[in-house]
């Protein structure tokens, strides 16, 4: 089964940074499409970011000039570098991939991690 797994959340002071890293489990041979997104209590699922395959990020306004997308495609790993957190920052954040291939040619569509979560507080 084809899985995202985040890594990289916690607890940090307002102003503080965290790095996020999104990897495929098992013999994953690409991602397409992969964004972050997160969740705070009560709210909905909301996008923070996407990257294009070459490179091209995409932001929500409110992380816009604070957080960087990025991607290594030799290691099929999504980061998420959050710069002067703020304590509305803190929610789930999920990592989504368009579709994920693995090695053999069996593609998923649409697949989210379990989360990882980030509590931005003094």
């Amino acid at each position: 089964q084809v899985q995202l797994v985040e890594s990289g959340g916690g607890l940090v002071q307002p102003g503080g940074s965290l790095r996020l890293s999104c990897a495929g489990s098992g013999s994953i041979f690409s991602i397409n499409g992969p964004g972050w997104y997160h969740q705070a209590p009560g709210k909905e699922r909301e996008l923070v970011a996407t990257i294009t395959s070459g490179g091209h990020p995409n932001y929500a306004d409110s992380v816009k000039g604070r957080f960087t997308i990025s991607r290594d495609n030799a290691k099929n790993t999504v980061y998420l570098q959050m710069n002067s957190l703020k304590p509305e920052d803190t929610a789930v954040y999920y990592c989504h991939a368009d579709k994920v291939t693995v090695t053999g040619g069996y593609r998923s569509f649409g697949v989210w991690g379990q989360g990882t979560l980030v509590t931005v507080s003094s």
